[in-house]
């Protein structure tokens, strides 16, 4: 079998993209969902949440923002369009739903930044890119959920806007490791720069 690490080496894949001077975390979609015994999107993502907790408390505690990211929709989900046709659970976040509500922790604190969005990628249709850019960020440290969906669309949207997006590998979480570990893989290959925890500790101080 083809090593794939060593065939993505070698065809030049994988350069490191590297902190910037003003990072800042961007939290995507922790919330209920996915930890409720009783929801349909229900993942095994505790160790991930946990991470995520770990990485927003070193953001605040050393100055630097942090930015949650939520999913919600009109009652009927009208405005979820082809991606609330293609996953029909996606109704679990129609606003009201307990199911979208963010956990206790992480959560978003007053005055945090919070995104709405529709879509996988948090810089579809909001005013995200232009936040940060107005905030001069630079970098982002991604945590959250799930990786094979709004972490890598994220991620990917991030490089597109010029922020290097460096992903939180141990506090990203999806509903299988081996697509929580492919798309960490694809991702670092072409995107993003995927990083454990304690590397992303270490960027905040």
């Amino acid at each position: 079998m083809k090593d794939l690490s060593a065939d993505a080496r070698s065809a030049g894949y994988g350069s490191p993209l590297g902190a910037g001077d003003r990072p800042a975390v961007l939290v995507i979609d922790i919330c209920a969902a996915y930890l409720d015994d009783d929801s349909p999107l229900r993942a095994p993502v505790e160790d991930a949440v946990r991470a995520a907790a770990r990485l927003v408390d070193r953001a605040r505690a050393h100055g630097y923002p942090v930015v949650f990211t939520r999913v919600a929709y009109r009652p009927g989900s009208t405005d979820g369009g082809l991606f609330r046709r293609k996953i029909p659970t996606l109704a679990v976040f129609e606003e009201g739903n307990p199911l979208g509500e963010f956990l206790d922790d992480p959560a978003p604190l007053p005055g945090e930044a919070v995104i709405t969005k529709q879509y996988p990628s948090a810089f579809h249709g909001t005013a995200l890119a232009a936040n940060l850019t107005a905030d001069r960020i630079d970098t982002l440290l991604i945590a959250g959920l799930t990786t094979s969906g709004c972490v890598r669309a994220t991620a990917t949207d991030a490089m597109q806007h010029g922020f290097r997006p460096l992903v939180v590998a141990d506090a990203c979480g999806d509903r299988d490791p081996r697509l929580h570990e492919a798309n960490l893989f694809d991702l670092n290959a072409k995107y993003a720069d995927v990083i454990r925890l304690e590397q992303a500790l270490r960027v905040l101080g």
